[in-house]
């Protein structure tokens, strides 16, 4: 059947309904269960209002839709093959000669076209909403109403300045002002790739502007010289705002199209990237597994007769197997996070398992 059909646009329309409308109703419940339990802890503090925890509820929806979306991707399409089922609209689709392939072809491409929407337009959002939400976190927990995510922390990076040259950077603290990056007790390492110093720069304060440090009183180390004072000092860097600031999040608060640029950075000054490649290639894969959960969908919703009862079951099963599902899939993750399986095998193996055994099932209930 090709999407573009009347039949074919009539199921994409009914899924997509049906998806924004439990994507509504999950997220008003986790909202709702987050505010109150956000107001209660705010209750006796004076120099926060309801205004704030508001907004702070609502940045961690991002993180709520992260976990939930294949679950509300199984249930809307449940919901979706029910109502045909109940309708008698699959008997007739499939008395006409479309096989269940055919039935399922226009819901699993809209599917896939959702699942790559989310990446490529919605992460981009999320990830900013990850930050937001830090931000609010950190001045619940401050208690500083106007406190920066990184206010107070120190830095230890390092990158690679060339191919026969490592810089580690060191600062005692790291506070944002007007814009700026401005550190303090600056210490900055130049070393071969045999971890030898050849040089080392010490400054009391330092901002970054652009692609340099701008360095304070900076004194100058090298071997078999004396120390050099310089009242200031530029010195070229990669580093920017946002790869410090993403140094502080978990790859989740990272943006698929920042996350290439990001590991290629990191992996040659030397950091371990496993946690963002997993994210990376966790996003690549999403919207597969969404069609992979579509299918499992079918293989409890889609019936030819409803009427005979089994309703009841038929959702109890298809929610506990999503459970089961997505249990499986945090071990396998697990497993990949500690180099105990290959990457790309813990990332598309939940994928591979829920395609191949709903395929199974269905191709087993067509020739029956």
């Amino acid at each position: 059947m090709s999407p573009s059909s009347i039949l074919g646009r009539y199921l994409t329309k009914q899924l997509l309904w049906s998806f924004l409308g439990v994507l509504i109703l999950v997220l008003g419940i986790v909202y709702m269960m987050e505010i109150i339990e956000l107001l209660r802890k705010i209750s006796k503090r004076g120099d926060i209002d309801t205004l704030f925890a508001l907004e702070m509820t609502l940045a961690k929806i991002p993180r709520v839709i992260d976990i939930v979306f294949p679950f509300v991707m199984m249930i809307a399409a449940m919901v979706t093959f029910w109502k045909v089922s109940k309708s008698n609209e699959y008997v007739i689709v499939r008395a006409s000669g479309v096989s269940i392939w055919g039935f399922l072809k226009p819901v699993l491409i809209a599917t896939f076209v959702i699942g790559a929407i989310n990446v490529a337009l919605i992460n981009p959002i999320s990830s900013y909403l990850y930050e937001v939400y830090d931000t609010y976190q950190f001045r619940l927990e401050t208690k500083n109403p106007d406190a920066m995510i990184f206010t107070d922390m120190g830095l230890w990076i390092r990158e690679a300045s060339d191919k026969d040259t490592v810089v580690v950077v060191k600062a005692s603290r790291l506070r944002q002002e007007e814009g700026r990056i401005l550190l303090s007790d600056v210490t900055i390492l130049e070393m071969d790739r045999n971890s030898q110093i050849k040089r080392r720069i010490e400054g009391f304060i330092a901002t970054l502007d652009g692609n340099k440090f701008n360095i304070k009183d900076a004194k100058i180390y090298m071997a078999g010289k004396e120390m050099q004072e310089l009242p200031s000092l530029e010195y070229k860097t990669t580093l920017t705002k946002e790869r410090i600031k993403d140094s502080f999040v978990d790859p989740e608060g990272i943006s698929f199209w920042k996350l290439p640029g990001l590991i290629h950075f990191y992996q040659s000054a030397g950091f371990a990237v496993q946690k963002h490649y997993m994210r990376y290639w966790t996003l690549i894969a999403s919207p597969f597994l969404l069609c992979a959960m579509v299918l499992m969908a079918a293989v409890f919703s889609l019936q030819a007769n409803v009427r005979k009862g089994g309703v009841l079951y038929m959702v109890v099963s298809g929610i506990c197997a999503g459970f089961l599902i997505y249990f499986f899939s945090q071990i396998i993750y697990t497993f990949g996070m500690n180099d105990y399986i290959p990457l790309m095998l813990a990332v598309w193996t939940p994928t591979l398992v829920v395609s191949m055994v709903s395929v199974s099932v269905l191709l087993h209930l067509e020739d029956g």
